[in-house]
Parts: C-alpha cells; structure tokens; sequence
C-alpha cells in the first residue's frame, strides 16, 4: 500500500505543486523482511523522481499526513521500535525529510495521536488516552514550527473527554475542539471547564452515496450551533 501527500514550492511568486508516494513495509524481527520506495513527482515537469531516501524514521500506512504551507507533516517513530511519539516533515523545496521532532507529551499503550492545522499558519496534534473507560484528551498547539524545529503550548486538556476518530479541528477564539467519533456518528465539541457538547450525525452514509435529508439536517443543526 502506498501513501500519498500532495505538497508545493513557491517559484516566482507561483506555487509549484508536486506529489510524494512512498511505500514502507517491514515485518517485525523475526520476519527479516523490509522494503521502502521514495519518489516524487513533478506536476511541470510530468516527471516521477526516484529519491534517495534511507529512512531511520517509520510511518504507519494508517497515518494521513497534514499539509501545511505547502509541507507535510506525519507522526512517526524511531525505526528501531517504539511509539509514534514524534512528528517528521517533509519539505517539497528541497525535496527531503527533516529530522524527528518531539511530541510534547509522552505516547504509551491505548493512545492516540492525531496531527491537524489551524488556519494554514500552526500544527496541531490531538492526544488522547485511555483510563478506565474514559479518555484524558490534550490538544498542543506549535508556537515555533520550522523543519529541522518545533516548540508547543498547550490549548486544552480534558480529564474524561470524549473519543475523537480520525479528525478534528480548534478554534482558537472561542477555545474549543471539534473531532469526529467514527463509531457512534457524532461530532464532538469540547472546551475548557471540561465543557462537552455531543451532536448525532443520524442516518450513516454509504460510500458513494448523496447526502438524506435526516445528514442535510443534522448539518443544519450543526451550523445553528451556539458554542
């Protein structure tokens, strides 16, 4: 399975938009069995560039990357083993990875870590972790964030938050997150003073299907919404 990112440089005031795919596989210790494959392509040029990568970093397929400035940004861990507990750039001028950077908090069992942007200007990544049923949720916010550096602040903790799948975005102003819960169809809305607001999607959507009434008015319900 491939993963893909689209991503740009600015030449002469122009974005120059280019496409990475990378495939990267390996079994555990006893399967002595690993491949990966960088290349890159280059939508002026039509071109597909092999690149000369010896990652020393490991990408899960499942996670999706967070374009950012034209940049992408995936969680990743050491290849030696371990959590997902760092962030690793890949930047589209140069065409090359950027060293792990830190998360700001410590991955362990029954985690989870999603990365998402706020206004095409800051990274923000969603952790959350299972206790007895409940999970603490953090949000942390990039004060600083360059390819080879990033420096966080905290935005918002939650003891016995709700689960969040997949997504979610912040708005700052109004300190508050908005995460989608892929198993009981609902957007979650959380916020400071462990403030929790749930709304229920309705009927689930097949793929390729258009959107029923009952969706068109929980979306309404949605844009109604004070928060």
């Amino acid at each position: 399975m491939f993963n893909y990112s689209l991503g740009y440089e600015n030449k002469n005031s122009c974005r120059s938009h280019k496409l990475l795919r990378f495939i990267d596989y390996h079994r555990n210790y006893r399967g002595l069995h690993q491949f990966f494959w960088y290349e890159i392509y280059d939508f002026n040029s039509d071109l597909w560039t092999t690149l000369d990568v010896m990652p020393y970093w490991f990408i899960a397929i499942s996670q999706s990357g967070v374009s950012l400035m034209g940049n992408t940004y995936w969680c990743a861990r050491k290849r030696s083993g371990g959590y997902s507990d760092h962030i690793i750039c890949f930047d589209f001028t140069r065409e090359r990875f950027g060293p792990l950077l830190p998360l700001p908090f410590s991955v362990r069992d029954h985690s989870c870590v999603i990365l998402s942007c706020v206004r095409e200007e800051k990274l923000a990544v969603l952790f959350q972790h299972q206790m007895y049923y409940k999970y603490e949720v953090e949000i942390w916010i990039t004060v600083k964030l360059e390819t080879e550096m990033v420096s966080w602040s905290k935005f918002l903790r939650i003891n016995t938050g709700p689960i969040i799948h997949t997504s979610f975005f912040i708005d700052e102003e109004k300190k508050v997150a908005i995460g989608f819960n892929e198993n009981r169809r609902t957007i979650n809305i959380i916020g400071e003073a462990g403030y929790f607001r749930e709304l229920d999607f309705g009927e689930h959507a097949e793929p390729y299907r258009t959107c029923t009434r009952q969706q068109q008015k929980t979306s309404k319900q949605f844009r109604n919404t004070s928060i």
